[in-house]
């Protein structure tokens, strides 16, 4: 993957910033986008070029805006030329009964989780057909197969939804683009650090390995489906929870 260019939408912390740092290790020029954690995007990506010899650049977008999302993309074709790798990474998910959730809730968790990455892979995917190379990966997750809590209904909808969008996408793009889901379970990350210890150990007991995901797990899978040891895995969305049943 030496000199190809990679995105990670919501890279600035978490699973995206493990990203980041994987395919940088493997020779990509990353973009870093964030949103809010300015501080935390930029340490990373000095942290990033102190390490490897490869450019990493921040870039400040909401991924539900339409506007931001074409800045996004006309700067990385400014800037690289070109755009090989997309990881849709960005995404929220609110915590609140069934019964308290309104259909603002679900708009605002859909705006981000699907249409985003609806939007940015629009473009990016036509560009990669252009140049006849590209690689998407979709962070999905397995409370869209096989793990569901009514207190996350309109996330777990939104993950389903981008399943679906995944495989059409595959069609979409192909023969050029290979475009894949990852749907990780549980994995220690800010969005779920108010969790209660008890908590933990109750979902530890479901998970066959006995312990939660950390990013790098989630960075090591998303790192090969970029690579072209990967080139005949397509339109697939691949859970990785450590054996959830």
């Amino acid at each position: 993957m030496k000199n190809k260019v990679a995105l990670i939408t919501g890279a600035s912390r978490g699973i995206g910033s493990a990203i980041a740092y994987e395919l940088a290790s493997k020779g990509c020029n990353v973009i870093i986008n964030y949103l809010n954690n300015e501080k935390k995007a930029f340490e990373l990506c000095e942290k990033i070029k102190k390490d490897f010899s490869v450019n990493a650049v921040p870039f400040k977008a909401d991924i539900g805006n339409n506007n931001d999302v074409n800045n996004l993309f006309n700067f990385i074709l400014n800037k690289f030329n070109k755009i090989d790798i997309l990881v849709n990474n960005a995404g929220v998910c609110y915590d609140k009964e069934f019964s308290d959730r309104t259909v603002e809730d679900f708009e605002k968790t859909f705006k981000i989780n699907l249409f985003g990455v609806f939007n940015i892979s629009r473009l990016i995917g036509r560009e990669m057909v252009k140049n006849k190379y590209g690689k998407i990966i979709n962070i999905s997750s397995n409370n869209s197969i096989n793990c569901f809590y009514p207190t996350t209904v309109d996330y777990d909808a939104t993950k389903a939804a981008l399943n679906s969008l995944t495989k059409n996408m595959a069609i979409e793009f192909a023969p050029f683009v290979n475009v894949n889901a990852v749907a990780p379970g549980w994995v220690e990350t800010e969005m779920n650090k108010e969790l209660t210890p008890d908590i933990i150990e109750f979902e530890k007991e479901k998970i066959l390995k006995k312990r939660i995901g950390k990013p790098e797990d989630i960075a090591k899978l998303v790192s090969f489906l970029a690579s072209d040891d990967a080139e005949y895995i397509n339109g697939e969305v691949i859970v990785i929870d450590g054996g959830m049943f």
